[in-house]
């Protein structure tokens, strides 16, 4: 193997786990310990932060260093990078065009073979279309929001909406996360004593950070379940607080397109029946009366009721007019 190729080899091999012995590095690029210690320190007078540690099994160890040394990635890694920096412009976190100048440095030294499945494949993230304004994170809010989780460091922040002269809130933050193409901070607030998720892009950090703090386990342990209970106003589950089965006179086909995360079974040519979940049973029946056609409902009870409450009032609001 030539010294080039040889050097490439040992830098994947460096990449691949934190620490090599030394013998196990030689064997696996069939040369001798000595040349090991060579091409070693060639790599460090390119830059490449390489470290020995004593022992029985004396070896090599690829640490951080203070600038960023040229990378190495199989075929699989390479694929997967670009296909997340495709994701990455349309992530709401500010590094859209960071991660298009990323992905096209990428696609260039890619060997042809990669660069043709990453150019089979244009993603896009299509989000529905909605009449409020697009809500773009800072990046170096989020990067300081991350390293606030990380060292377990409180934070104090201005939220906007607050009362004129509030004081800045005071939270211990645990995880940044997204929903509905905004990012939120899941924290505990300090000052109302309990969980929040707060908008990223509605927050302004003081600082210094605050004193560190032992994180707290979010309710239930589980932090999708969590955020996801939040959002949707139940209680300790990711599952719709109310959902209620009816049937509808319509086919399958016409009904499933819009009902997200509801459960369509077809009765028939044209009845099927829907399972649905919303976050209030007035809104549930709203939801279902949305299609036109005959509605029969299965139950629960509480779901006949608020079709009669809705019926009721259309029903006055259709007399105004009438």
């Amino acid at each position: 193997m030539k010294t080039s190729s040889r050097m490439l080899s040992l830098l994947s091999l460096l990449q691949a786990r934190r620490d090599w012995p030394g013998p196990v590095l030689a064997e696996r690029l069939d040369v001798s310990p000595r040349t090991v210690r060579r091409d070693v320190d060639r790599l460090r007078e390119l830059g490449y932060p390489i470290t020995a540690f004593m022992g029985p099994d004396g070896g090599y160890r690829l640490e951080a260093g203070s600038d960023l040394p040229p990378l190495l990635f199989d075929d699989e890694q390479a694929v997967a990078l670009a296909i997340a920096l495709q994701l990455a412009t349309s992530s709401g976190a500010g590094i859209e065009e960071a991660a298009l100048r990323a992905l096209g440095t990428v696609r260039q030294v890619m060997p042809s073979r990669l660069r043709h499945r990453i150019d089979g494949l244009q993603l896009a993230v299509v989000e529905p279309p909605t009449t409020r304004p697009v809500a773009r994170a800072d990046s170096t809010a989020l990067m300081r929001l991350g390293a606030a989780v990380h060292a377990g460091e409180s934070l104090r922040f201005d939220y906007a909406g607050a009362e004129p002269d509030a004081p800045p809130r005071r939270a211990e933050p645990h995880h940044l996360v997204t929903w509905g193409g905004r990012w939120y901070l899941v924290a505990w607030d300090l000052d109302r004593d309990d969980w929040r998720t707060f908008r990223v892009d509605r927050l302004t950090l003081r600082t210094p950070n605050g004193p560190r703090f032992t994180p707290r386990e979010v309710p239930g342990g589980d932090l999708a379940t969590f955020v996801t209970s939040r959002f949707r106003g139940s209680e300790g589950t990711a599952d719709w607080p109310c959902r209620g089965e009816v049937v509808l006179d319509l086919p399958a086909s016409e009904v499933s397109p819009y009902v997200a995360d509801g459960i369509v079974e077809p009765l028939g040519p044209d009845r099927c029946r829907l399972t649905l979940g919303s976050w209030s049973w007035i809104g549930l029946a709203a939801s279902i009366g949305r299609f036109d056609a005959a509605v029969e409902v299965v139950g629960p009870a509480e779901l006949g009721d608020a079709f009669a409450v809705l019926a009721a009032r259309y029903a006055g609001a259709a007399r105004q007019y009438s």
